[in-house]
């Protein structure tokens, strides 16, 4: 993900909030295992 543009970030969509989120620096290493956008997000899922 080096030298890559904003606009051209990987996006996913929030199955709580149906809002995209991108890529983040800190998720590099597990981006494929994140599935929501925020701890607020992931603690409203559907049980």
């Amino acid at each position: 993900m080096n030298n890559v543009k904003k606009e051209n970030l990987p996006t996913k969509m929030c199955p709580v909030c149906h809002r995209p989120f991108t890529w983040r620096k800190k998720w590099e290493k597990n981006w494929d295992s994140i599935v929501y956008c925020s701890k607020k997000c992931s603690s409203n899922r559907v049980k």
